[in-house]
Order: structure tokens, then C-alpha cells, then sequence
């Protein structure tokens, strides 16, 4: 079950776009704390997460208002520093329904690259696995990962079928709470085209990289390859006078 903040969270982002707030103005912390029933304090570590993301911002004396880029340009990654950073959790699905398609799933011989990357030995072996995301029946993603079967070596095709992170967490009591990515756009291919729906004048994005778990192993070297329309990232920069 999630904390009580975060829950918050997804119902006040909820009533955002729903366009409950027509002035652009959230109710101030004791409305919103009676309204849910928690404490003020509940409230506080909500405001303070959302206004982190850039998602409101809070002008003293005036009370607590909702960015309006927010809401023109809201990022389909909300990654938290700290947190699991499972692309399941991961993604902001505003009411849609996720869901996963397994395309392949075998095991490798590390090849010199990967062996560089999650600091394996020539003798390592990796999980390939394939897999397609969809919000809607709609292909958005495909997430091709490579992780060392040393690792994680009951893996099944039911486990990989949802959250490898949520797993890992659960199952091994090991976070993925680390990343090093990179964000790029380039010409799409036959496979994107094919899986994404892209003409071959479309473009496609990728996001690729390491994640680690919380005591510094490299648990999966990612890459993801996903629909143009959805390379929106934002970030919320803080200027030091």
C-alpha cells in the first residue's frame, strides 16, 4: 500500500487535470487536510513533493497555486530520487491501463560491452528481455534489458511480466534506487516502426543506461525506445544568486 503522502499525491494530480481547481489555486493546508481525513502533516510532505516536481509552487501570503507549464507539458517519466525506479511505478498513467507484452526472454553470454557495464567476468551469463508497454492496448515502449543471471537467478517469464524492480524489492529485500541514463532522440527502424506504429520518416526516443541497486551493484544495463510523443521530460531548476 502506498504512504498516505503519496496518495495525496495521485488524487490531487487527478483533480489538476480534471480541472477542478479553476483558479488555478490548491484549497490551503487545513481544508485539504479535513477533506482527506489525515493529518497536516500528511499534507505538508505532499505540498513539498509536488512543489519539488514543479508541479505547484507556493507564493507567500497568496496560499499554494498550480504551475501552468505543469499542465501544458506533464512528463510521462516522474522518476523520485531515492525511490524505486521501476518504469511500472515509474510512469505517470493519468487513469490509463498499463500493461506488458513479453517478446523475449532468453539467457546470453555477457558480451565485452555488458561484462564493462554491469562489471561482469567473461564467464557471466544475462537475461535478454524483450518487452513491449502499452498504455491502453497502445504501444508507447519497447524495453529491450540485459540482467546478470547471477542476480536474480529464479526469474520466469511470470515474474518479468510485471515489476523486475517491485521483485527485487519484495522478493530480495534489494531497491532499485540508482541510475546513471541517457536521453536521446534518433531515426526510427524497422522495428520501432513496426511495434510503435512510426512512419519511416518518424523519429523514435531512447532512454538507456545502468540502474543499481541501494548497495551499489549495477543490477540491468535498459534500453528503452519509445514513441516520439512521448519524450517529454521536465525538471525544476532552483537559481543560486
Amino acid at each position: 500500500m502506498a504512504p498516505v503522502y503519496k496518495e495525496i499525491i495521485t488524487d490531487l494530480k487527478k483533480r489538476i487535470f480534471a480541472g477542478e481547481f479553476l483558479q488555478m489555486k490548491l484549497p490551503d493546508e487545513r481544508t485539504l487536510a479535513q477533506s482527506y481525513q489525515v493529518s497536516r502533516s500528511s499534507i505538508k510532505r505532499a505540498l513539498s513533493k509536488m512543489a519539488h516536481d514543479g508541479i505547484i509552487f507556493k507564493k507567500r501570503g497568496s496560499g499554494t497555486f498550480i504551475n501552468p507549464l505543469y499542465l501544458k507539458n506533464e512528463s510521462v517519466f516522474n522518476y523520485e530520487a531515492g525511490s524505486n525506479l521501476g518504469v511500472t511505478d515509474n510512469f505517470n498513467m493519468n487513469g490509463h491501463k498499463p500493461a506488458v507484452r513479453v517478446l523475449d526472454f532468453t539467457v546470453k553470454k555477457a558480451t565485452p560491452e555488458l561484462q564493462r557495464d554491469l562489471f561482469l567476468s567473461p564467464d557471466d551469463f544475462v537475461y535478454q528481455i524483450v518487452r513491449l508497454r502499452l498504455f491502453d492496448d497502445q504501444p508507447f515502449m519497447i524495453e529491450t534489458g540485459f540482467i546478470p543471471i547471477k542476480l536474480a537467478p529464479e526469474l520466469s517469464q511470470k515474474i518479468i511480466e510485471g515489476s523486475l524492480f517491485n521483485y527485487m524489492q519484495t522478493q530480495k529485500g534489494q531497491a532499485v534506487t540508482k541510475s546513471f541514463m541517457s536521453i536521446f532522440a534518433e531515426p526510427s527502424t524497422k522495428k520501432d516502426q513496426e511495434l510503435l506504429g512510426l512512419s519511416s520518416t518518424e523519429p523514435v526516443g531512447v532512454m538507456e543506461g545502468i540502474f543499481f541497486l541501494d548497495n551499489g551493484t549495477p543490477f540491468e544495463f535498459s534500453s528503452m525506445r519509445f514513441h516520439y510523443r512521448y519524450m517529454k521530460f521536465n525538471t525544476f531548476v532552483t537559481v543560486n544568486h
